[in-house]
């Protein structure tokens, strides 16, 4: 099953600071291959696909299945420890098939409409305005805490209805559930308090409804949809916590990638009309989510010259996927005109990101806004000294410090 010349440890702390030239060898070995991939606590014996034109082939293919209980079955008999525990939790749209998910789907995306993302915009933009005024010219700021996780936490927080109080718990319960060194007692905790908290919110809503998708949501169950109770808490869970932490990763990268690529930032600066491709280049260039959530096969599936039996788990790297060659030319450079958009940060099929308008809305504002009011950026640090998240699922920055400077 194993090859040790190209066997890649994609747990190690190296991998995490520079995944890229291994996922670089794994795509030029040419055959997939079976490594050992964390999910949550979990180390699991899984296949890892690298190379594009599987990776947007099996993220549609309904053989690569979501179902949550046969997943969980699946993941326990896959597990590299036998002693660990599969975390068990409800139903929710992001793990599920056809015809559940296209109804949880249905449901969310009654709630989740463009209408509600576009009436944030004024509100988006003066948030922005309001970090922005709190980074000191020619001082030392850490971009990550006071921009990059600061904005997409209190937009998705405010879509929600989660108090802005609340806000720094799940960050820390997410930062704690995301970590590979994180011992399993604590993941469970965290995810106990995340689960317990938002049980309590729900009730709160029920009793006393406001203008958010919590409220629209639970209104929606009450009309007659079909929106269980743990399905419920799981989609407002899944939102709380993916809608922010994948943001905020592209917003930190994509100032990063600018840093270290002046001739790009003078292009962006020349030509605003740039700012939306330049967007989906920081997501491609990037990809902020490291591998799609997990999947099993539900029945045999060919890949390239090998074939995944059933009961298998699979993984695939957005990651690679988006820097690999055979797509994109000269993928390891930033080319905000590049004409070949076709990323797939925001996955493929009927599991595309919901929140993709979203996400591109805050890149678009917090960048323009960037870009109009700071001349000048630069790198506190040296690049090398920069640390990536210790994380098999986020691909982002620990910190970034960095100076700015006015008109």
């Amino acid at each position: 099953m194993t090859n040790t010349e190209n066997d890649v440890d994609l747990l190690s702390w190296d991998f995490a600071q520079d995944p890229h030239s291994r996922y670089t060898r794994m795509r030029q070995d040419g055959v997939v291959r079976r490594h050992v991939v964390k999910t949550l606590a979990t180390a699991l014996n899984a296949w890892v696909v690298t190379d594009y034109e599987d990776a947007r082939a099996l993220l549609a293919d309904p053989r690569l299945s979501k179902e949550t209980e046969k997943l969980l079955d699946a993941m326990d008999a896959n597990k590299v420890n036998a002693e660990d525990a599969i975390t068990r939790t409800p139903p929710s749209m992001l793990f599920s098939d056809p015809p559940d998910h296209t109804r949880l789907r249905r449901l969310l995306g009654s709630a989740f409409t463009m209408r509600r993302v576009e009436k944030l915009r004024p509100w988006i933009e003066d948030l922005t305005d309001d970090l922005l005024d709190g980074i000191p010219e020619g001082e030392e700021v850490d971009l990550v805490q006071t921009l990059a996780l600061a904005l997409p936490i209190f937009v998705i927080g405010k879509l929600l209805g989660v108090p802005r109080e609340r806000h720094e718990d799940f960050r820390l319960w997410n930062g704690t559930l995301a970590s590979l060194d994180t011992p399993a007692a604590e993941k469970r905790v965290a995810h106990g308090l995340a689960f317990d908290y938002l049980r309590q919110l729900i009730v709160d809503k029920r009793a006393d409804p406001g203008d958010d998708m919590i409220s629209a949501l639970i209104t929606a169950q009450d009309d007659g949809g079909k929106l269980t109770e743990p399905e419920l808490l799981s989609t407002v869970y899944l939102m709380m916590n993916a809608g922010y932490e994948t943001t905020a990763h592209m917003i930190s990268s994509g100032v990063l990638a600018l840093l270290t690529n002046p001739e790009q930032e003078s292009l962006l600066r020349k030509d605003s009309t740039l700012l939306p491709g330049a967007i989906e280049e920081f997501l491609r260039y990037e990809s902020p989510l490291n591998m799609s959530t997990v999947r099993y096969t539900a029945s045999p599936v060919v890949v390239g010259d090998v074939t995944i039996p059933a009961n298998e788990i699979v993984f695939i790297s957005l990651l690679a996927a988006n820097r690999d060659a055979a797509r994109f030319a000269d993928p390891d450079a930033l080319d905000v005109t590049r004409p070949n958009r076709g990323h797939l940060s925001f996955g493929h099929g009927i599991h595309h990101c919901i929140g993709a308008p979203l996400a591109r809305m805050e890149g678009e504002i917090v960048f323009g806004k960037l870009l109009d009011r700071f001349s000048r950026w630069e790198l506190a640090v040296p690049a090398d000294e920069l640390e990536w998240k210790y994380s098999a699922q986020f691909r982002g920055l620990d910190r970034l410090p960095v100076r700015v400077f006015g008109k």
